[in-house]
């Protein structure tokens, strides 16, 4: 009953990462229907600039222990920041060639993604040597299930990311700009033509996706402690996965993408508890391929027939 317990903790603690990293994926491609491959890299560097702005605030108040408030300071500037670099990204490589054919679109994606990865490597930047990231939340163990601990550092990371799941959903369905979104995903013309400005909710999409992209990639290196280089095929996986989460859910769909993160998060956990634990890439990519023969739509999503 406790391995049953701590594993399901652990799936659903690493699947709720999972779900934020792909609602970056399921926006953008819910709006404009192209996959934003640099996405997983605004994750990488929303974790590094989380490093820098917790190394800049230590050595502005000089604290012996991080204080409470401090993850929640660092969290907001690393979301802040990498929303502007979204924005930026959209502005400048997407933007232009929005009404560019799919091949153009992908190829771009693709540039801009060793963009970052290559400038994060820069001395200048981030380096090439991993790095350890201050302690924000302290990992002390708040209750006991009997031998399995909840800690601080497990709730906080669930927390975050349950009240940015929800407050995405609630911006989504319950505000203006969720409408505009939702218009401009059915077609971007019609939008135009109700008086919609599409270039503005196109922007914010990204601005929100990389926010959280931000989130995710704080979170993942409070958990994990050391951040890798920004090329390291880690940070590639965790994007494909992320990626495989929006496809199982049901790409496009904000509530699949949700949905789609915690069922990798628990297959991942589950598999390596009671299967073999060398095999959890297996499993997340054979529930693809599964999902894809069985329901190409994916659990939430919808056929789409298009008319020839």
């Amino acid at each position: 009953m406790d391995q049953l317990l701590q594993t399901l903790k652990d799936g659903i603690a690493i699947g709720s990462l999972y779900a934020l990293i792909a609602l970056g994926y399921t926006m953008v491609y819910g709006i404009l229907k192209f996959i934003n491959f640099a996405h997983s890299d605004v994750v990488v560097l929303g974790a590094w600039l989380s490093l820098v702005f917790a190394r800049k605030l230590e050595a502005a108040t000089g604290w012996t222990a991080p204080p409470w408030w401090a993850g929640a300071v660092v969290l907001i500037l690393a979301m802040a920041a990498c929303a502007l670099v979204g924005f930026c990204i959209e502005r400048l490589a997407y933007k232009p060639i929005r009404g560019a054919p799919r091949l153009n679109v992908l190829i771009t994606a693709i540039g801009v993604s060793l963009f970052l990865q290559n400038m994060g490597q820069q001395e200048w930047m981030f380096g090439t040597r991993p790095a350890n990231i201050p302690a924000l939340v302290h990992d002390a163990t708040l209750f006991s299930i009997g031998r399995v601990n909840f800690t601080l550092l497990d709730v906080a990371g669930v927390g975050t990311a349950l009240v940015l799941m929800v407050g995405l959903e609630w911006l989504v369905f319950h505000t203006k700009i969720g409408r505009g979104m939702r218009a401009v995903s059915h077609s971007t013309t019609t939008a135009s033509l109700m008086g919609i400005p599409v270039n503005r909710v196109i922007s914010t999409t990204f601005v929100i996706g990389s926010a959280l992209a931000a989130a995710g990639g704080f979170l993942w290196a409070l958990k994990y402690s050391q951040i890798k280089q920004t090329a390291d095929t880690s940070w590639t996986l965790l994007g494909l996965k992320a990626f495989v989460a929006a496809v199982v859910g049901g790409i496009g769909n904000v509530r699949g993408a949700m949905l789609g993160g915690l069922a990798i998060g628990l297959l991942e956990m589950f598999g390596a508890a009671y299967l073999w634990s060398s095999m959890t890439d297996v499993y997340v990519f054979g529930l693809l391929i599964a999902v894809l023969l069985l329901r190409p739509g994916g659990i939430l999503g919808k056929a789409v027939v298009e008319k020839v």
